[in-house]
């Protein structure tokens, strides 16, 4: 696994060892960010990575300019290799490791006040927890009110979210759904 483009172009990636982690496919995450491009502006922007995995997904997001980065694993291997990640990225100064459960992540990000413009969530297909995380981020003011969700899942299943937020686009691949979610208008305001 390599990352894609920016400043960090090329370096390979470690992947946590075993079946608990299923990272992002290359050409997914090409899309993933070509599709966030067109539309948002990564620039200097706050990104966290739940459920991160090895972290591809918002080192990829530290590359291509984002001021900073949160990662966010239960997992002691994860952590292990999402650190040694940030370190061959030399994005150190740029990112915040969290071992802990999403949720509980959530409600302490939110006691140091912290928001994000994008919230990449990958949590396990079969753990059916995307809606659960979504009342979460919103009921702790995780996301800024012009931020973008981006919820990666099963082909096979669909999100339904509550009011407070709009499904803005779906883009489907072979076992693989990307979903984008953004609060209502009426938030904005």
């Amino acid at each position: 696994m390599r990352v894609i483009s920016g400043s960090a172009r090329g370096l390979n990636l470690k992947t946590p060892s075993g079946l608990d982690t299923r990272p992002t496919a290359a050409r997914i995450k090409e899309s993933l960010f070509n599709i966030i491009s067109s539309s948002f502006n990564i620039e200097d922007s706050d990104f966290i990575d739940l459920f991160a995995g090895s972290g591809a997904i918002g080192i990829e997001a530290l590359s291509r300019g984002a001021a900073k980065a949160v990662f966010v694993d239960s997992s002691e291997k994860s952590i292990k290799v999402i650190n040694e990640n940030i370190k061959s990225a030399k994005f150190e100064d740029k990112a915040e490791v969290i071992k802990s459960d999403v949720f509980s992540a959530i409600k302490r990000l939110n006691r140091k006040n912290a928001d994000f413009d994008f919230i990449f969530m990958d949590p396990p297909y079969k753990a059916d927890v995307i809606e659960s995380v979504l009342k979460y981020i919103y009921d702790y003011r995780l996301l800024k009110c012009n931020g973008i969700i981006i919820c990666e899942h099963s082909s096979d299943t669909n999100i339904n979210v509550t009011d407070e937020f709009e499904v803005l686009r779906v883009k489907d691949y072979k076992t693989t759904k990307m979903t984008f979610v953004v609060y209502r208008r009426y938030f904005d305001e």
